[in-house]
């Protein structure tokens, strides 16, 4: 099995927390890693292998311009990595923009795919996670360009969540086809003509279903996904302190909250990123998984195991076939 080349610079925690994550990926799931970043920084903290990279593209640097400068970068050479066949997918934590295209401009964009999204897991609790994509690498859209998000998520929701024959729904303000945007208005009518690998669409949903088991698939633009992304995660946590909160003021509260310890740390699993590891980027030529930029040790190690598996299962070579 090829390594993980995970970006050992990149993210709010870096490079300790990634290094954890990295470790326990390799120690409790024998996934091999391949870190790159800074010798000098990352020297003394770990045994793994490292791949040389002597630049950092901040959190805040514009991506685009950053990516085509800074040839030594960690994030850079972690995608080159996966080009030269010397690591079989790459993780990051760092700059979102910076990943996203580091990984296009040197992994290179599947034939016939116009634009790559950012699939994300959106927890429903009972079921299978839900796919939005696109989470946030195209703030403004076509129909055509979302039809073919369509189509990678449906791929994507085989190989990810094992889901036969995925459900794939447009984001709207109502479910009736005259409802929306004028690009989900185009759009429902080029899905309503289109096929979707094994998977079929079902229509419109709106906000309040995305954590539901209305759709297996939601497709939506770059900057209402994120939009959605953003509101979930704080609205979670919010709620959750609240909750918290409420359980430990009295000693009544506080022995119930004891009692009720193991439902409420299940639940809070389920619905907390670190579980999921990370979004991946789909319609490049290898396996890309994008990772928050708080990530903890937890989410790295979830990621890495994302990032192997999806190189296993084949998703590439799945969507360059679909859409060939």
């Amino acid at each position: 099995m090829l390594p993980v080349a995970v970006d050992a610079m990149g993210g709010d925690n870096a490079p300790n927390e990634i290094i954890d994550g990295a470790q326990k990926a390799v120690e409790d799931h024998g996934i091999p890693v391949l870190l790159v970043g800074r010798p000098e920084v990352l020297e003394g903290l770990t045994d793994l292998p490292v791949m040389p990279a002597s630049e950092v593209i901040e959190m805040d640097a514009e991506p685009g311009s950053s990516v085509r400068q800074m040839k030594d970068s960690s994030l850079v050479r972690a995608a080159e990595a996966v080009r030269d066949g010397k690591a079989s997918a790459m993780v990051s934590a760092g700059n979102t923009g910076a990943t996203m295209a580091s990984a296009l401009l040197r992994m290179g964009r599947i034939k016939n795919i116009a634009r790559p999204a950012i699939a994300t897991l959106l927890p429903s609790p009972g079921t299978t996670p839900t796919v939005l994509l696109d989470s946030g690498a195209n703030a403004e859209c076509n129909a055509e360009w979302l039809l073919q998000f369509g189509q990678m998520g449906s791929v994507f929701a085989q190989h990810r969540l094992g889901i036969k024959k995925p459900r794939v729904a447009l984001l709207s303000i109502g479910e009736e086809p005259g409802k929306g945007s004028p690009l989900i208005k185009d759009s429902f009518k080029t899905f309503s003509e289109a096929e979707f690998n094994e998977g079929s669409f079902i229509g419109n949903i709106e906000g309040r279903d995305l954590l539901t088991d209305a759709a297996d698939v939601v497709v939506t633009d770059g900057f209402t996904g994120n939009v959605a992304l953003k509101t979930i995660e704080g609205t979670m946590k919010t709620l959750f302190s609240a909750i918290l909160e409420k359980l430990t003021l009295t000693k009544e509260s506080t022995a119930a909250f004891e009692t009720l310890g193991p439902e409420f740390d299940e639940l809070l699993q389920i619905f907390h990123p670190d579980t999921y590891g990370g979004a991946m980027l789909l319609g490049v030529k290898g396996v890309c998984i994008i990772s928050h930029g708080s990530s903890g040790s937890l989410a790295i190690e979830n990621a890495i195991k994302v990032a192997a598996e999806m190189s296993e299962s084949g998703i590439v070579d799945n969507l360059q076939s679909s859409f060939k």
